[in-house]
């Protein structure tokens, strides 16, 4: 069998895959699965609307059937799960995307989930996700940092804007569960949970969990 989990970052800023992949590392065991995370160069810097989810389907697809049968599950990282359905319909592996997997985990952590979102466009997007799974019983709100993907480097301002935003959150719309909504966000969620007093869920974290679980017991 084979025996790595391969997390893909949509777009194709590395800074944002290592923080991916330093979200991961405390998943990360000797006995395996390999945990490798992966950027796709013909992806956008960030992906930030629409359109750029709906352009990197088709390279996604491509850059994952040649992984195919090295992999054991699939982590698509990016929180507009780009392309997650017709890589379910294309991989005969597991295939898990970090919205979805954020989102279900939040909700067994609290009555009622906030999410910390990058732009204010990114709203809509999340929100057809949410109505679309079913969960808009436990949505607390969503709300944004006005910042792009590349942005988030700036560790000052974006950790600044991610407290505020988290407090507005937790305060005036009553979330009692936090979910980072771009996986190039994951630096953050300690410091971020620790000030808050409220659990924060880092959704690449959250999705690669449930990819280990699923390898693992399929050994079983």
């Amino acid at each position: 069998m084979s025996r790595t989990i391969f997390v893909i970052n949509p777009n194709s800023s590395t800074s944002v895959t290592e923080a991916i992949n330093q979200a991961v590392e405390p998943l990360r065991t000797a006995q395996g699965p390999q945990i490798a995370c992966l950027t796709l160069p013909e992806g956008p810097a960030g992906i930030q609307s629409q359109r750029d989810v709906d352009g990197v389907i088709g390279p996604l697809l491509s850059r994952a059937k040649e992984l195919e049968e090295d992999a054991s599950a699939f982590v698509v990282a990016c929180f507009s799960d780009p392309g997650l359905h017709a890589l379910r319909e294309q991989s005969r592996r597991p295939v898990f995307g970090i919205a979805e997997a954020g989102v279900l985990t939040a909700l067994t952590l609290g009555q009622r989930f906030g999410v910390i979102a990058i732009l204010p466009t990114s709203i809509p997007r999340h929100l057809r996700y949410f109505g679309a799974m079913g969960v808009m019983a436990r949505f607390a709100g969503d709300l944004s940092i006005g910042l792009g993907v590349t942005e988030l480097a700036d560790e000052a301002r974006t950790y600044e804007r991610m407290l505020a935003t988290g407090r507005s959150l937790r305060d005036g719309h009553g979330a009692d569960v936090i979910v980072m909504g771009c996986a190039g966000m994951a630096r953050y969620r300690r410091r971020l949970q620790g000030e808050l007093g409220i659990p924060v869920v880092e959704p690449t974290q959250a999705a690669t969990a449930m990819a280990l679980g699923r390898v693992l017991l399929a050994d079983l």
